[in-house]
């Protein structure tokens, strides 16, 4: 597998250290910078190449949105994952929004991390059980009154279920007894249908937005 390099943006000392070790404990990971602040962020990745960045959303006196939607204007190839102690529903939205692939949760268990990582490396979305419970959770109960409108067929539900559990592309086709190249069509009519061109983007409309309709098949 190629080396992932990885930058870590976390205003906890301790905490990059001791999470830098494990993650350099992983054959493919190779810590490339460290930093505690959005300035920091930005002058390190300027003269480092790095394909993965680890931002925590609590960055002492500041959040990372603001760096988060900086560091996707000047390096659109850059992977990012949020890893934070927690972040409110609407956050985790706007992060999405803003470029991050996915929210992995301090507490939670740092062999996900290691999937996470890979899983965002490779393009793909990555939240939690946890966080995505939530986030649908929440849109529904605001969606109940919401008259649906432009089902889903069931593929599709079945593609986007996928993504939100954090499926890779093979791993969707296999799961649904199809081709890769049959996932990646059905992707793209979502893409269409939901007005957008990357699975982050595809994740925020379906929850913010569909929950109450697309999340459930409609006629195939």
């Amino acid at each position: 597998m190629k080396e992932i390099r990885i930058v870590m943006v976390d205003d906890h000392g301790l905490f990059r250290e001791s999470l830098g070790r494990l993650l350099e404990s992983t054959t493919n990971f190779r810590i490339v910078g460290r930093c505690g602040g959005a300035s920091a962020a930005i002058e390190l990745l300027s003269r480092t190449q790095a394909d993965v960045v680890l931002l925590d959303y609590d960055l002492g006196e500041e959040t990372a949105l603001p760096l988060l939607r900086e560091l996707r204007r000047r390096w659109k190839d850059l992977r990012i994952l949020m890893v934070t102690a927690g972040m409110s529903d609407k956050v985790t939205l706007q992060a999405m929004e803003s470029g991050a692939l996915g929210v992995f949760l301090k507490h939670d268990d740092p062999d996900h991390l290691v999937t996470a990582i890979e899983r965002v490396f490779a393009g793909e979305v990555w939240l939690d059980e946890k966080t995505l419970q939530s986030l649908l959770g929440g849109r529904q109960s605001r969606n109940e009154s919401i008259e649906r409108a432009r089902p889903l067929t069931v593929r599709q539900s079945q593609v986007l279920r996928g993504i939100l559990d954090g499926l890779a592309n093979k791993e969707i086709a296999w799961k649904l007894k199809t081709s890769e190249t049959s996932v990646k069509g059905v992707i793209q009519e979502l893409f269409r249908k939901a007005g957008v061109r990357t699975r982050s983007q595809l994740v925020r409309i379906a929850i913010e937005k569909h929950s109450a309709d697309w999340l459930e098949p409609g006629p195939s």
